[in-house]
């Protein structure tokens, strides 16, 4: 069944592809596809892409754009094209022996500069046997590039559908730490746990300690797990002057099951009423 959703995705992206570049990229392109050492021309081919297709900005019809949504990969219409044409490449790799696939691109991992890294990670949802990407993933999450981390993290379903807790966890602790959009983390509601709860919290608590701002967003991963020891921080921040960390504070406590965060935060009428005429929601942050 994934095999069938995800050979779909692809004839969908090597038509945008297709019509993004020239036909002598194309015919290189295919020469490629066609070729019988893949691994053998996947490192020089993967380099000289950009050469081949330019950099500019895609192209993209309201057809494919709509079939893109639909598909989970709207996203991809803010990628450059030699960015979706090395994503294109890597899926469609005619390797059937899954130790040669992984040898071929691990050795591009290896020796990536940065756009090619962002291409690499951004390729993980499109790749067969993604089981055996886990840890590529896990370690990508700890490099310092801002793009890169933005490739594994941002509009990318792989980590959310593969990481085990603590790798997801770290992802998303990352991400509050160089500030990353986190509303565009996939999977961001199912994948919220406790121990992500109770970091999160510290994490809080280290910032206000420090005098600094909390983002709203935090909360989100918080509402679920509020217990005695989660309340007594919320309360916390409740008090502070911020507005927006008390609106999420209390959008937060309203997801939540315990009843004395709920009793207390209807003592401040301002939050009680944006709560109850539901003009709250986490894209209000």
């Amino acid at each position: 069944m994934r095999d069938d959703y995800m050979n779909a995705v692809k004839e969908i992206i090597g038509a945008v592809v297709k019509k993004n570049i020239s036909l002598e990229a194309e015919k290189w392109l295919e020469d490629f596809t066609l070729a019988a050492d893949q691994s053998a021309q996947l490192a020089k081919v993967f380099v000289m892409l950009p050469r081949k297709t330019g950099k500019l900005q895609l192209a993209i019809t309201d057809n494919e754009q709509e079939a893109l949504h639909a598909a989970g990969f709207g996203y991809i219409q803010n990628w450059t094209i030699d960015r979706l044409s090395r994503v294109w490449l890597l899926a469609g790799l005619d390797l059937k022996d899954q130790e040669l696939l992984f040898s071929a691109i691990d050795r591009l991992f290896l020796a990536a500069e940065v756009n090619e890294a962002v291409a690499l990670y951004s390729a993980l949802p499109f790749l067969p046997y993604p089981e055996i990407w886990v840890k590529r993933c896990s370690e990508g999450i700890r490099s310092n590039i801002g793009s890169v981390l933005e490739a594994i993290m941002e509009n990318n379903p792989y980590p959310a559908a593969n990481l085990d807790e603590a790798a997801w966890n770290q992802l998303v602790l990352k991400a509050f730490f160089t500030e990353k959009n986190i509303s565009l983390i996939v999977g961001l509601d199912e994948r919220a746990n406790l121990q992500l709860a109770l970091t999160l919290v510290d994490y809080a608590k280290e910032r206000w300690a420090a005098g600094r701002e909390v983002h709203p967003q935090l909360w989100r991963l918080v509402g679920r797990f509020i217990n005695a020891e989660i309340f007594e921080t919320l309360t916390t921040g409740l008090q502070h002057y911020n507005q927006m960390e008390q609106r999420a504070i209390a959008l937060a406590i309203s997801q939540s099951g315990y009843q004395p965060a709920k009793d207390y935060v209807n003592t401040y009428p301002e939050l009680k009423l944006a709560l109850a005429d539901g003009s709250l929601n986490w894209n209000s942050f």
